[in-house]
């Protein structure tokens, strides 16, 4: 296993700690980074720079700290195929799998390999100057064209499948998977898009233009857009991680990503529950089918047993999932582009 710590955090190098002994004491090779190893201070690991020959042959990620540190962990086990597994000690942590409390029940569900492998869309970058390539890079969340000097708008014309869609007078351009549209997108007023949707999302941020509103495009579709001639540099940022300098003229294309990030699962919650535990968003009053049914047997004077839904919506019998509490969950805060989430 390779451990991935938030070590500016002094709760995650204490359950780095933690989990390095578990997995040691289950008889669990386990490798740290480089920069990480001596905030850990761990005996009996193998320090590993931070490449992706770190996570090659890994069985899993483990990562400790906020989606940010998840991000900066995509760039060693995308390569590689390692699924992540995250556990959050950070704020929202929408790529999170688990909270900090649920430690040790991740470690041994890791251990005992009691956890699925789902895969989640990424896109491919390229950056074009004058016809010719003048970078490559890929995003997990969004890929952002925005304005570098903060005076003066960015002027942009978005392209679709080759043909000019419009020119935009705007502070940037979102192009965003799925799983980042709960992230950056989301503040920039995009719509939030079930993780198994295969699309992407175009959302302008603060455009001057009557149409401006946000898109969801076909995961076969290749989104350009073009810093126009005579308006400021702008700056392309993926994931919060990775830059690059864009001058007028300069063309940013943005296409499905060839490989995929593995997550690791141990829960098969709802994404519907994902939300609502994340945002804080209310649901009292919710009473669903299954409450409904319950109900209208107690109204008849029937005894009857009502069956719950599953952690896939199907009806299951005992030991299925109970649906969602009628309850309000915590709030949580959500944190901008660049930050951890």
């Amino acid at each position: 296993m390779l451990v991935v710590a938030h070590t500016g955090r002094r709760e995650a190098v204490r359950s780095a700690q933690l989990v390095i002994e578990r997995l040691s004491e289950a008889g669990i090779g386990v490798r740290v980074l480089a920069g990480e190893a001596e905030d850990i201070g761990c005996s009996g690991v193998e320090v590993m720079p931070p490449s992706a020959e770190a996570a090659a042959d890994a069985e899993v990620v483990m990562v400790l700290g906020g989606d940010g540190t998840l991000l900066r962990a995509a760039d060693l086990a995308k390569p590689a195929g390692t699924p992540l597994l995250g556990v959050n000690l950070g704020h929202v942590g929408f790529l999170a799998e688990a909270e900090r409390e649920d430690l040790t029940a991740t470690v041994e569900g890791v251990v005992t390999r009691r956890y699925d492998v789902e895969e989640r869309m990424t896109i491919d970058v390229t950056v074009r100057r004058n016809g010719s390539i003048a970078g490559t890079t890929w995003a997990l969340n969004e890929a952002t064209v925005e304005k570098a000097e903060r005076e003066r708008m960015l002027e942009v014309v978005a392209e679709i499948d080759g043909r000019p869609l419009s020119n935009w007078g705007c502070d940037g351009v979102v192009c965003a998977t799925p799983t980042g549209s709960t992230a950056y997108a989301f503040s920039a007023g995009g719509p939030i898009v079930w993780p198994e949707v295969e699309a992407m999302l175009v959302v302008p941020i603060s455009a001057h233009a009557l149409f401006a509103r946000p898109m969801v495009v076909s995961p076969r579709s290749v989104v350009a857009i073009e810093v126009l001639p005579g308006t400021p540099r702008a700056v392309l940022w993926c994931d919060g991680r990775r830059t690059l300098d864009l001058p007028p003229g300069a063309r940013v294309e943005v296409r499905r990503g060839a490989e995929p990030v593995r997550l690791a699962r141990l829960h098969l919650t709802p994404f519907t529950d994902r939300l609502v535990t994340k945002f804080g968003l209310p649901v009292t009053g919710w009473r669903g089918r299954f409450r409904q049914a319950a109900s209208d047997a107690a109204s008849e004077g029937v005894e009857r047993a009502v069956p719950q839904a599953g952690a896939d919506g199907a009806l299951g019998g005992a030991g299925a999932a109970a649906p969602v509490r009628d309850q309000t969950p915590a709030a949580s805060g959500e944190a901008g582009p660049g930050q951890e989430r």
